[in-house]
């Protein structure tokens, strides 16, 4: 395959529903029945522009996997794949050692013309609305109603059923996640709502007017807080998006998979949304197909809740993915990093359900609030009988054999500039070995 290094490598190509590109399926069933391979590691990437740079990520990511496997104990034939769905970033938020999707800072303080392509690809249909958050974004006019204009056109982009979804409930009938719910992004006063959202970016780091340009007054940053909002929004989507194409699109081929050659084993890797997709895939497994032995979260842009069978503040309910880890053959390994800066303040803000006090908003506040975490930024929460590790005992001690396993992999997950910080910083050989040792291929 053009640009991946490691063979045998298959691409599975999603859309946002969950629908695989014609013939891949059965190319890929084919390829593995044909491949004489024991293990299959299936990664899929988090948010994400372009086909080329899942691609790199991939080829970077899985390039330490053959010089690990040569300490392999037994003979072990491993294949690889790559997921690929509709997902998005904005041009502001850096990968480590990868190119910028900007060669230098916007000449100016709105969308650049790369985000609005993406925006418009993720969101199909959403031209006209986006021509105009630009328009707005370069005119900063420091009018309240304008303001709201602005925040009600991007709340319109999320469509309507999913901005409403309350309760414990989906629109698909599946349970939500704790901090699913409306957020109060889609339901708050609009002025509060971008406040918080530049609060949160000057706790991120991020320059005062790094995107906007100005002197930093008031205006300014209300502005700049708008244009986080319409990132959130868009995230929003794609956390969504993320479970579907696990629950719909990936979950079965992997029970195809189990079916021929019988025997084999597949270890999910997920980075950010892509670790929902891999954890809805996982629970969308016919619990008769013990085919999933290991599940590795890098930056897991999900609730820290998602797997607990009790929520501490509401003992009734579950997690979405609740007992998750008692379908895995294995351990069901979250690797986080304190560094990362998109989990740590950003989600917290974006997640906060709408309903209690104002007072609430402080990005301070939220972070350390544990409603409303996610789990690459602390790791697994209110799953009894969870293992912590640091990545050093990680990789050198036994692991458990199954059960939630938190890895604080801030020693290696640390760099990468403002607004998300680390989060994209998971092309490691550390991180390949520990996948390596959770599916038992290497001691």
């Amino acid at each position: 395959m053009a640009g991946i290094r490691v063979e045998p490598y298959w691409e599975l190509t999603f859309d946002a529903d969950g629908d695989m590109a014609p013939g891949e399926r059965d190319a890929l069933v084919r390829g593995v029945g044909d491949s004489g391979i024991t293990d299959l590691v299936v990664f899929a990437h988090g948010w994400n522009n372009r086909r080329s740079a899942a691609t790199l990520l991939y080829d970077q990511f899985f390039a330490p996997f053959p010089g690990v496997l040569a300490d392999a104990p037994s003979p072990v034939r491993l294949g690889y794949a790559g997921v690929f769905w509709p997902s998005m970033r904005f041009t502001d938020e850096p990968i480590p050692d990868f190119p910028p999707l900007r060669p230098a800072p916007a000449a100016g303080p709105g969308l650049d013309p790369a985000t609005l392509r993406a925006l418009a690809d993720v969101l199909p249909g959403s031209e006209a609305t986006l021509d105009r958050l630009a328009e707005l974004l370069e005119r900063r006019p420091e009018d309240e109603e304008r303001l709201a204009e602005f925040v009600a056109r991007v709340r319109g982009l999320v469509p309507e059923r999913l901005r409403a979804a309350a309760g414990d409930r989906d629109p698909y009938g599946h349970d939500m996640e704790p901090d699913a719910g409306p957020p109060a992004m889609f339901t708050a006063d609009p002025r509060a709502v971008c406040e918080a959202f530049a609060e949160a970016l000057a706790a991120t780091g991020a320059p005062a007017a790094e995107l906007l340009g100005g002197l930093g007054d008031a205006w300014e940053k209300l502005w700049r807080g708008a244009l986080e909002l319409l990132r959130q929004a868009s995230y929003w989507e794609m956390k969504r998006r993320a479970g579907t194409v696990g629950r719909a699109g990936l979950g079965p081929v992997l029970a195809l998979l189990a079916a021929d050659p019988p025997g084999l084993r597949i270890h999910l890797v997920g980075h950010s949304f892509g670790g929902r997709l891999v954890a809805f895939a996982a629970q969308a497994v016919p619990e008769h197909v013990e085919c999933v032995h290991s599940l590795t979260l890098l930056q897991g842009a999900f609730s820290h809740y998602a797997f607990a069978p009790r929520l501490p503040f509401a003992l009734d309910r579950g997690g979405a993915l609740k007992d998750l880890h008692r379908r895995i053959r294995g351990p069901l390994l979250c690797c986080h990093s304190g560094y990362d800066e998109a989990l740590r303040v950003l989600y917290p803000v974006a997640s906060r359900v709408s309903g209690d006090n104002r007072s609430m908003w402080g990005a301070d506040r939220l972070a350390n609030d544990p409603r409303w975490g996610a789990m690459g930024h602390d790791g697994v929460q209110a799953v009894p009988g969870t293992t912590t590790l640091t990545l050093a005992r990680a990789l050198t001690d036994p692991l458990p054999e199954s059960g939630c396993v938190n890895v604080d992999a801030s020693a290696v997950v640390r760099r990468g500039g403002p607004p998300s910080g680390a989060h994209s910083d998971i092309c490691h050989g550390e991180l390949a070995r520990l996948i390596l040792r959770a599916g038992r291929l290497v001691g």
